[in-house]
This record gives structure tokens, C-alpha cells and sequence, in this order.
């Protein structure tokens, strides 16, 4: 679903798999790719990613992943970026200028032989104008839509991701985090009783013992 978009560009800040965060846009090339295999042809057709274009690209992101923040309120944030989220009025500005930027009217389209569907019409413009924008625009219709509410930051260790909630029971973004929450749990729990039961046998020692008192 396109309006989607939005949460795969947020998600392409990630967990590394080793304890960090990983960011699967750091160089033209790689924004060329998720491009070409993310978005709609009339979107990805004739983009090819240069310096300039990542740079404006990630300020879009870091827009789009303030205002996800902002969604999963009072919940904290994704831990990834949470120490630098740009102010809820400047993300809500470069989104909105983005958006304008390359407006589009959807036209109804319905060949002989399928089924009718909206085919977005615009003024040509630079292929960078038309990636933001699209972008720009799949993030107000996902904010404006159904699933903001559903919205959550994974608070499994060391994950970064934000997710849609599938179902009422659904705590993390992925069963490999539900899994590794679980392990996390234990361990606490664990380390609880050792230290509880440390305390214990200090406590009968400095009780048995004067020389300890």
C-alpha cells in the first residue's frame, strides 16, 4: 500500500543486528536502489540519486521520523534518533513543503479489458521533486489515516524500528524481538533472584558473624 511508503522510508533506519543502528541510505547508490525497488514507476522512473539528492532525501526522513515521534506520544520514541528529533513545526513544514512542491490530481483510469483505477496526474517536474514529494505525501496520508494510532516504536533491546500493530496482543515490531524481549526478561529476572538471595547471605553472615558487624 502506498501509503506505507512512509513507514519503509522511516524503517530505513534499522538495527545493525550486532548492537548498533544501521541506515541503508548513506550513499547516492543506495538511495538510487531502494528508490528503483520502493516507489511507483511514475515516482522512480528517471531518478538517479547524486549527493545533493541524498542529503535532501535524508532531511525528508529526519521530518518524517520526528513526526512518527510525535505519533507514538506518550510512548517513548524509537531510541535511534530520539537525543535529536527536529521540533514538531520545522518537521511539519519541510513535509508540507515537499508535498507542494509537485502537486498531483488523481485521474480515474479504466481500460477496456481490467478494472478502473486512480492514476496521478502532475506538472513535470525534476525526478527529485517528484521522489520528495511522493514521499512527502505518503507520510500525510499515513499520519491522516487509520494506522497513526496503530503506530509504535519497538521497545525490544536494542531494536530501533517503528511498526504498525497487527493485532491487540502485539508488542513488538517482529517475533525475533518478541523472542529476544523474552530473553532479555529472563535474565533480569534472574539477576533479581541472585542479587536478592546475595543480599540474604550477607545479611545471615553480619548477623552470625560479630567481626562483620
Amino acid at each position: 500500500m502506498e501509503h506505507l511508503l512512509a513507514l519503509e522510508f522511516a524503517g530505513t533506519i534499522r538495527h545493525d543486528g550486532h548492537g548498533g543502528v544501521a541506515d541503508d541510505l548513506t550513499t547516492p547508490q543506495e538511495l538510487s536502489v531502494w528508490v528503483a525497488e520502493r516507489c511507483e514507476p511514475t515516482v522512480a522512473d528517471g531518478f538517479t540519486a547524486d549527493r545533493a539528492a541524498l542529503d535532501e532525501v535524508l532531511a525528508l526522513r529526519a521530518a518524517v521520523r520526528a513526526l512518527f515521534a510525535r505519533a507514538v506520544r506518550p510512548a517513548p520514541p524509537s531510541p535511534a534518533d530520539a537525543h535529536r528529533l527536529l521540533p514538531d513545526a520545522e518537521a511539519l513544514a519541510r513535509i508540507n513543503r515537499a508535498a507542494a512542491r509537485h502537486p498531483v490530481a488523481d485521474l480515474l483510469d479504466w481500460p477496456a479489458d481490467g478494472d478502473p483505477s486512480a492514476r496521478p496526474l502532475g506538472a513535470d517536474a525534476d525526478p527529485l521533486v517528484r521522489l520528495t514529494a511522493a514521499l512527502a505525501r505518503a507520510t500525510v496520508d499515513f499520519l491522516t489515516g487509520p494506522h497513526r494510532e496503530q503506530l509504535r516504536a519497538c521497545t525490544a533491546p536494542r531494536c530501533v524500528r517503528y511498526f504498525v500493530k497487527g493485532h491487540g496482543r502485539q508488542e513488538y515490531c517482529k517475533p525475533s524481538c518478541s523472542n529476544r524481549a523474552r530473553v532479555a526478561r529472563h535474565y533480569e529476572r534472574t539477576r533479581s533472584a541472585a542479587g536478592a538471595v546475595g543480599a540474604d547471605w550477607n545479611d545471615e553472615q553480619v548477623a552470625t558473624d560479630p567481626t562483620r558487624s
